[in-house]
């Protein structure tokens, strides 16, 4: 097998239940992929990842091309290796964080020029580099380099932006060496516009790739205007491979991209939501800075089985996130990555039982029902 190998197990509607097969393990969709920008999932162990559910993460190409170099990561065993992941690793191309992150941006159709946000440093990053580095990191899903379009932008604006991310697509496919465990995934672009998007679908299905990623939403577009771009866009991609949703998101947007196709997701928010002191529940989020829990002996969520509902109360966690603990970050991420990777599993069951619909229903009545009070 060159590549890796995606087999669709089950449908439900439009929503799918599969496995991906890379040279690190295998991977079962619909997938979430905690973030690990910097060779680590924050607050996090790799071990305590691996509990959650997890079976995939994410590294980024531009933190770790800055810090700790490509080569350095490679020299000592690849990213793997290095930050002691053995499960698969997919490392996002750093177009993005370009966009975002670096300063004094120079955008030309070869690649682009920036300084870095660490310490003012010029580099420059092409199609070709961008896929390199990667290489060095061992990633077993290699992203294709593109520009992330800007929110909002004008329809000329996103085409143009579209395009030239088109012509970096065929760049990397160029650059990429295929190898046994080993893809590339493509990235669909073209801000909101129906015909930009699907003109963008076109052109990388007739490039090729092992995958095909939706990039350039959760940027400020809202909820509904996300699915309306789900809804024109992914039937039009590759049904035989699998489909990445970038940067998504809360869990009533991956239920609802799980129902229009979408197969994988990464997003920061559990674990930046759990530095933070907010915690996501089967009953929506919950602030543990809320006064209201300093006395709740009550677990955060009896449903779930993480170390910090099944060993500690509210009230401790309200203690440790007032007090600055780094505990309570420890706590609330893992507890957040838990309940990710349990609403995928539920997700996964529910769409090979051909009960998606009602597991779909049950989460919206949770979430409207909201956090309950205790009982005074």
């Amino acid at each position: 097998m060159i590549g890796i190998e995606y087999t669709i197990l089950a449908t439900d509607g439009a929503a799918r239940r599969g496995r991906l097969e890379t040279a690190h393990g295998s991977v079962e969709t619909p997938a979430f992929m905690p973030v690990g920008t910097t060779g680590t999932v924050k607050a996090m162990l790799p071990e305590s990842v691996a509990e959650t559910g997890a079976d995939i993460i994410l590294g980024n190409t531009y933190h770790l091309m800055l810090r700790p170099g490509a080569e350095r990561v490679a020299a000592l065993g690849g990213l793997h290796t290095f930050m002691n992941w053995p499960g698969p690793i997919l490392t996002d191309s750093g177009g993005f964080q370009v966009m975002s992150l670096s300063q004094l941006r120079k955008l030309d159709v070869d690649g682009v020029t920036f300084q870095s946000h660490i310490d003012g440093s010029r580099h420059r990053l092409t199609p070709e580099s961008s896929i390199d580095i990667q290489r060095l990191l061992d990633a077993d899903i290699t992203m294709a380099f593109d520009e992330c379009t800007q929110w909002p932008a004008t329809e000329a604006q996103a085409a143009e932006s579209m395009r030239l991310s088109m012509g970096w697509a065929e760049r990397s496919k160029q650059a990429f060496n295929e190898k046994p465990g080993y893809g590339l995934f493509g990235i669909n672009q073209g801000s909101v516009f129906s015909d930009l998007r699907i003109e963008s679908a076109e052109r990388l299905a007739a490039i090729g790739f092992d995958g095909y990623a939706i990039g350039g939403l959760a940027v400020g577009e809202g909820q509904a205007q996300m699915f309306t771009v789900l809804n024109g866009v992914v039937s039009r991609l590759p049904a035989e491979q699998p489909r990445y949703l970038m940067g998504v998101g809360k869990p009533a947007d991956i239920v609802g991209a799980v129902a229009r196709g979408i197969d994988m997701f990464d997003c920061v928010m559990p674990t930046r939501s759990g530095r933070t002191g907010q915690a996501f529940t089967r009953r929506a989020t919950v602030n543990l800075r809320n006064a209201r829990h300093a006395g709740d002996s009550r677990p955060l969520d009896e449903n779930c089985c993480c170390p910090a509902c099944s060993s500690y109360s509210r009230a401790y966690l309200n203690h440790l996130v007032k007090s600055g603990e780094i505990l309570g970050s420890m706590l609330l991420t893992w507890h957040n990555l838990t309940h990710y990777q349990d609403l995928m599993a539920g997700l996964r069951e529910a769409i090979s039982s051909n009960s998606l619909d009602v597991f779909i229903a049950r989460f919206v009545v949770d979430q409207e029902i909201g956090d309950i009070e205790p009982l005074s």
